[in-house]
């Protein structure tokens, strides 16, 4: 058995299928992967990593599997999906998942083909446990899937807690151990147990408070729109296909955009935080309907059009069009007087988050600080935006609902 100090959890023992994958190159490799990409950019101590995540999940799914009274082989596969959990990251998270979805077909949860072989699957086999099985639950496949990838997974149940400690923000403080002993098995639903509806809301309400604040912060969006505008760059000018990306760690995509002549004033950009300026900020009442639906493709030519109408070079021209809003947690279950309902259908404040995320969602119109503000009045006639007064806004006024406005 392995113990080892955690700055979340404290001490977390490491035995078993687990402590074996500890030294595997796949699990090492996410020592050098920040949890939160970009976000660095804006909180400076945000430098955490996705190894230490993968053992706060660890940590959580043993705890779980013990409430749950869960042992033997089952326990042990789950253990070892919590701890390759995140092995299908790509550098910088999912700053540039995307992009590797549109090249491989596949996003960070697909790790099937990157345990079939090599020292991952040696260890697997030695725990007699097949890595496609394990694979399944990472996907969050079948009954004990949920307890590492579903609506109350232990995943989300860590990266909260962790993200707001290293961040230094208080949102994301929830009760982790509350919530795993409160899990039960209905009828193959991974459920909370009756009166634990707050339990559930505080999931709801730290990721909403933390999206603003942290994860969609428009200095980090910037960052991050840069650093995909870089990445594509380099798939376009290398030899580096995706799959390769795929394998890199934050330092080796770097030093790649560093080197490669089409990306190296990007990675400049990047490297001293020179970052672009927001031209437009605006809400999603002020987009049309199909700019807000728009694929890849549609998206580029929307940023040529743009550039062709501020006279600037069209790589210099960056939209960013977040998705639409949604809460899957609001989907999670809990026991009701006997009844499981989904939260959705018994809390209140699910309705009151869903209008606040729908008020915080912003288009951006990113370009370098000399043509921002060229770029952003031509981004508002060519792309239709509905703007009043300014381009850029941070708060819109007049919103003041309160959870009697949803009764």
């Amino acid at each position: 058995m392995t113990t080892i100090k955690d700055s979340v959890h404290d001490h977390i023992a490491v035995e078993g299928v687990a402590a074996a994958l500890l030294d595997t190159p796949p699990v090492q490799r996410l020592r050098r992967i920040k949890q939160l990409g970009t976000v660095t950019f804006v909180y400076p101590s945000a430098n955490h990593t996705r190894f230490e995540h993968s053992l706060g999940v660890y940590h959580l799914a043993n705890e779980a599997l013990a409430h749950l009274g869960i042992e033997g082989r089952q326990a042990e596969r789950v253990r070892a999906a919590a701890m390759l959990h995140d092995v299908g990251h790509a550098p910088y998270s999912h700053n540039i998942e995307d992009i590797i979805h549109r090249r491989t077909g596949k996003y960070h949860d697909d790790v099937h083909d990157l345990i079939a072989d090599g020292p991952v699957a040696r260890v697997l086999s030695d725990h007699d446990l097949d890595p496609t099985a394990v694979a399944d639950l990472v996907a969050g496949d079948g009954e004990l899937g949920q307890i590492v990838s579903g609506e109350l997974d232990v995943d989300r149940m860590d990266y909260l807690v962790r993200d707001a400690h290293h961040t230094g923000v208080s949102y994301g403080t929830i009760d982790a151990e509350r919530l795993v002993r409160a899990l039960r098995f209905v009828d193959g639903d991974l459920v909370l147990d009756e009166g634990n509806v707050q339990a559930a809301e505080s999931l709801l309400l730290s990721r909403a408070l933390m999206n603003p604040t942290v994860y969609s912060h428009h200095v980090s969006r910037i960052a991050k729109a840069m650093l995909r505008r870089g990445t594509q760059r380099l798939l376009a000018h290398t030899e580096i296909d995706a799959a390769e990306l795929r394998r890199m760690d934050d330092c080796g995509l770097r030093v790649a955009l560093r080197e490669c002549e089409a990306t190296a004033a990007l990675a400049h950009r990047l490297d001293r935080r020179d970052l672009y300026k927001r031209g437009v900020w605006a809400e999603m009442a002020a987009v049309p309907e199909d700019l807000l639906d728009a694929d890849h493709e549609a998206i580029r030519d929307h940023e040529r059009a743009v550039a062709d109408e501020a006279n600037v070079d069209p790589d210099a021209v960056i939209l960013d069009v977040p998705g639409r809003p949604s809460m899957k947690e609001s989907s999670s279950r809990v026991l009701v007087n006997g009844e499981v309902r989904r939260l959705s259908e018994q809390s209140t404040l699910v309705n009151a988050l869903r209008a606040a995320q729908r008020d915080q969602w912003r288009l951006g119109v990113y370009a370098p600080a000399e043509t921002a503000e060229r770029v952003g009045n031509a981004a508002v006639r060519t792309l239709g935006l509905d703007l009043d007064d300014t381009r850029v806004r941070d708060v819109r006024p007049g919103v003041h609902a309160t959870l009697d406005d949803f009764n």
